[in-house]
């Protein structure tokens, strides 16, 4: 076996990690930061962490923990972003892999050489650059950290303040101060949520409805049922079907609160997850408004002809996929500008053998098991346990995950990736008994 290279040391590079210890698997893992932890770790120095301080999970600890460490029971169902880091940290201890990470080092270049590929590497304390060829290289550096702004880019000027949520932290900067939230995504309802607390006022636009789910439905974890037996054995018409009737219960309408009534079905886009908004909503504090027309001078016109007087905008408009140290004309799989890419089972680029993209999705459900999932397979494959199929049948099988893509899903960058996460589960575990059956 090669030895395999590890970008990253996020919740999905330290899982991968994780496999290839237990596998007797040689690799090395470059992590730009000086922890683990990634995404989770507020004020990362990496400089691509996108916490936010008062930042909680939306799926329950039960739902994101690692097979191979569940979480302490002593957590609550949804952990903070500390006690997250803190797991993450746990999880490398008990697992004795700290070592094997080479902290503060940038890969800053990937190509393909004679015998694998050529992966250069940047000592961010000394500047001095490493080039060593590996045999695989497993890409695990996040999709939630490269900020995308509206495209294209609304007409017209702004004078006050515009920001990506991805540099959001705090609330106090907008303290007095008149708010624009654009999104209705996870960190706009949150972002929103708290800058209404201690703005002048706070809008939030959006360019269509989102189905609002609370963290509880009936006092369980709101992700709970997408393991339940309903979940497991039920088509996605009477889950769908389920779920809408359980929020109505649960909610009333969007509309009562002042949201427009999404136009697409429950499970046709990634869930909007927050307890807060609509309490927020009732009680007068956020004001809704429709997309962004133009940007006015001090203030900004919405698609309805309105106009509001405005001190900070703050997009909360996605990520793109983003691989600085891959060349685009190379390795074009994963180079599309909409966040489209073309992997096999979401991990195997068909064009180049032993490149491996770990946490590549977006499921309705938790990452980190799924990860880990990835990752065993990863391992089936690195030490030759299971084979990969032809060229022509991996392109077949990343046709149809595109077709049931834009079949099931609102068409937008944001769901280029996505995944069942219990359907996702057995399609790995198909897979890997069919990749041993190949070798």
């Amino acid at each position: 076996m090669d030895r395999v290279c590890v970008i990253g040391a996020g919740s999905s590079g330290i899982a991968a990690c994780q496999v290839l210890s237990a596998r007797g698997i040689e690799y090395d893992c470059f992590e730009t930061g000086s922890e683990v932890g990634g995404n989770w770790r507020y004020l990362n120095d990496n400089g691509m962490s996108s916490a936010y301080r008062s930042l909680h999970i939306n799926t329950s600890r039960q739902m994101m923990e690692f097979k191979s460490f569940p979480m302490p029971a002593h957590l609550p169902a949804y952990p903070s972003h500390f006690q997250i880091a803190e797991y993450f940290d746990d999880f490398v201890k008990h697992h004795g892999f700290r070592d094997r990470i080479r902290f503060r080092t940038e890969v800053t270049s990937v190509s393909v050489t004679s015998g694998g590929y050529l992966v250069t590497t940047r000592d961010r304390d000394t500047g001095s650059e490493t080039s060593v060829v590996y045999g695989s290289v497993i890409v695990a550096n996040g999709h939630h950290w490269s900020p995308r702004l509206p495209e294209p880019a609304f007409p017209g000027s702004f004078s006050g303040e515009e920001l990506h949520a991805h540099f959001y932290k705090t609330p106090e900067r907008f303290a007095d101060k008149k708010v624009l939230v654009l999104g209705i995504g996870n960190s706009a309802c949150d972002i929103a949520v708290e800058s209404s607390r201690v703005s002048a006022r706070t809008f939030l636009a959006m360019r269509r409805g989102a189905h609002i789910m609370p963290k509880y439905l009936f006092g369980m974890p709101t992700d709970h049922l997408t393991t339940s037996a309903l979940a497991r054995f039920a088509p996605a018409w009477l889950q769908a079907l389920s779920l809408r009737a359980m929020l109505r219960l649960a909610r009333g309408k969007l509309s009562s609160y002042g949201l427009p009534e999404p136009s697409h079905g429950i499970l046709a886009a990634h869930p909007t997850v927050s307890d807060d908004l609509l309490t927020r909503l009732g009680h007068g504090d956020i004001t809704v408004k429709p997309n962004v027309s133009r940007l006015d001078g001090t203030g900004v016109v919405f698609d309805d002809g309105s106009r509001e007087e405005v001190d900070v905008i703050v997009y909360c408009t996605g990520y793109k996929v983003d691989f600085p140290f891959l060349d685009s004309s190379s390795f074009s799989a994963v180079s599309s500008a909409d966040n489209e890419v073309s992997l096999y089972r979401r991990v195997v680029d068909p064009a180049h053998p032993g490149l491996y993209f770990l946490g590549l999705i977006q499921p309705l459900g938790a990452i980190m098991p799924l990860a880990e999932a990835q990752a065993e397979w990863i391992a089936d494959l690195v030490s030759g346990r299971a084979a990969l199929p032809s060229v022509p049948e991996m392109k077949a099988e990343i046709d149809s995950y595109r077709e049931s893509l834009r079949s099931r899903y609102v068409k937008s960058k944001r769901h280029t990736l996505e995944v069942d996460f219990l359907g996702y589960q057995r399609e790995l575990q198909e897979e890997r008994r069919a990749g041993a059956a190949r070798r």
